[in-house]
């Protein structure tokens, strides 16, 4: 393994999670050269070999399903490198929201909110260090679907479909954004958020009814292709700490696409937070 450490400080550094395939392998692959040190993350490491071996990226598996895999992932990345300038948070998917995780919360909310959130929050130091890093969130259009209640955000009191509970993730990746961008400026991090449209990969692959969907032909109904999917992600991770594009929701290219009322109440943004941080037991 390269260690960042003992390289030219003029060489970008950029972590994206959820790069074993799909988008974020695209990604991976658009991002890589000679002048980025290029970390990437994965639950599969045979899938994450492929990727490396076109990249030459320094892979870390996780399962964002088990928070203390996170916590565990937030060290290596830390022990790699001093600096990030890009931290695409791209994990995630749809799953069935009657299954628990490990550590006991909704999948959706977990894997796609908790996990990030924390990933995020500990490698926050390594951002300050960058002046000038992005924070850059997958999010979707499927947020217009969502609701944030603050008193029942693991769907416990309330019934969990699986598209509702996606779209609250998603709807919190964007308010995550937000969050980031009222609290870190300060900190020379800037945060956005991007739908990449409706992607023909394997999302949505540990949810019954959408995983059928998508290991069948009909996946690419209405769809479009890792490749158009990433060039978002991958414009946007090109234009890095940019001022203009803090806080800002991308449906694809186009800034400030449709987006829940939810995304834009500040006092709920704060709680999701402070809600999200004592549940992953950082100050």
């Amino acid at each position: 393994m390269t260690d960042s450490r003992s390289t030219s400080n003029t060489r970008r550094r950029i972590v994206i999670t959820g790069a074993s395939d799909g988008i974020g392998a695209v990604t991976a692959r658009a991002l890589a050269s000679p002048d980025v040190d290029l970390v990437i993350v994965g639950r599969s490491a045979a899938k994450l070999a492929a990727v490396t071996a076109d990249t030459g990226a320094t892979a870390f598996t996780a399962d964002y399903a088990a928070l203390d895999e996170v916590r565990a992932l937030a060290e290596q990345i830390g022990e790699h490198t001093r600096t990030i300038d890009v931290l695409l948070n791209n994990a995630g998917g749809l799953f069935d929201p009657r299954q628990r995780t490990a550590d006991g919360h909704e999948p959706n909310f977990q894997i796609n909110h908790l996990a990030p959130f924390l990933l995020t929050n500990l490698l926050h130091d390594r951002l300050t260090a960058a002046a000038g890093a992005l924070v850059l969130n997958t999010a979707s259009i499927g947020n217009l679907v969502g609701h944030v209640d603050i008193s029942d955000l693991d769907f416990r009191r309330r019934r969990a479909f699986g598209w509702r509970a996606y779209g609250s993730s998603k709807l919190m990746n964007i308010m995550f954004t937000r969050g980031i961008a009222q609290r870190w400026s300060a900190d020379g991090i800037v945060s956005a958020a991007v739908h990449p449209g409706p992607v023909a990969s394997s999302f949505g692959r540990d949810s019954r009814v959408v995983g059928l969907l998508y290991r069948t032909p009909l996946r690419h109904v209405g769809t479009i292709t890792p490749e158009r999917g990433a060039e978002p992600l991958i414009e946007l991770a090109g234009r890095g700490a940019d001022a203009e594009i803090d806080g800002v929701y991308f449906h694809r290219h186009r800034a400030r696409g449709p987006e829940s009322p939810q995304a834009h109440n500040r006092r709920l943004i704060d709680e999701l937070w402070s809600a999200s941080a004592d549940l992953v037991g950082i100050g």
